[in-house]
């Protein structure tokens, strides 16, 4: 049997080795390091003291942790939810491939490339409780104003309307794409037995395009739980902390209370949260999904 040369057998872990450095160097890298800053206390000026599982205890026995924790799932149900929906609903619409549904799939797209600091500007105009053309429409229909933005009760739902309606339109392509792949035969082989719309679309349609719901869901979730820039321009975790979810609390105890070890085990609490959401899901709904 030749031998291979030594090159030869190295030419494998060279091809690799840029990516497998590039995700040390990025990922890997800051994620220990950031466990390691998780029992530390350190303001970014001073020393770093150790402090063990001081800010862990900390965390867990105040209540601001568990309340913005709560945002943060309550912010994540309501935004998947709504998102796979109506972008069902807007997939199944759009599936005939005529040019006006071509314009719609092209202007239901178009959110999703608008930067969302612009997005966020033109929506706090929007809700803007004195002069927001939301409240304006109302006042025409005699309907009392509603505080978008200022209200504890209304402000978390405000933010997930403008999730929505900047992801909804990417995710209905997507979906409108896998409905494109389901094969003619398995609807007309229906249609000669009689089947109902309602046994057709969850017999058939859904079945047939799980493996991208399954992966739209699971980007969601992880999206959710991500979301800053909205609640940094729109109302910074306000009002009485109702928007304010644990990418926010995080950045604000690390760049502007300087309580790094603090905002670190909150970190690390995040990843394991979504790390268990996701281990959860992928045990759940993976048996149900349709490979084909």
């Amino acid at each position: 049997m030749k031998r291979l040369r030594p090159s030869v057998k190295l030419l494998p872990y060279l091809l690799v080795a840029p990516a497998v450095i590039i995700l040390t160097v990025f990922y890997l890298y800051p994620i220990l390091y950031n466990i390691y800053l998780s029992f530390f206390t350190w303001n970014m000026r001073g020393p770093m003291k150790f402090a063990g599982l001081s800010n862990y205890a900390e965390l867990f026995s105040g209540r601001d942790f568990l309340h913005t924790l709560l945002n943060t799932l309550l912010y994540m149900v309501m935004d998947v939810g709504l998102v796979m929906v109506l972008a069902m609903g807007l997939a199944l619409f759009l599936q005939k491939n005529t040019p006006l549904n071509r314009f719609i799939q092209t202007l239901s797209f178009t959110p999703n490339i608008i930067s969302l600091v612009s997005v966020s500007l033109i929506w706090m105009w929007l809700m803007n409780t004195d002069t927001g053309l939301f409240n304006y429409l109302l006042s025409v229909l005699g309907a009392a104003p509603v505080g978008w933005l200022t209200d504890k009760d209304v402000a978390l739902f405000s933010l997930v309307l403008v999730s929505v309606w900047k992801s909804v339109g990417f995710n209905a392509l997507i979906i409108c794409s896998a409905l494109g792949s389901i094969p003619g035969y398995l609807y007309e082989a229906a249609a000669l037995d009689n089947a109902s719309k309602r046994s057709v679309f969850f017999q058939i349609t859904l079945k047939m395009i799980s493996p991208t719901l399954f992966f739209l869901i699971l980007m969601n979730i992880i999206g959710s739980f991500q979301v800053f820039e909205t609640i940094n321009i729109m109302t910074q975790g306000g009002p009485s902390n109702a928007t304010n979810t644990l990418i926010f609390s995080i950045y604000k105890q690390s760049f502007e209370y300087y309580r790094v070890g603090y905002a670190s085990a909150m970190a690390v609490v995040l990843m394991g949260i979504v790390g268990l959401i996701t281990i959860f899901y992928f045990k759940a709904l993976n048996n149900r999904v349709h490979y084909r």
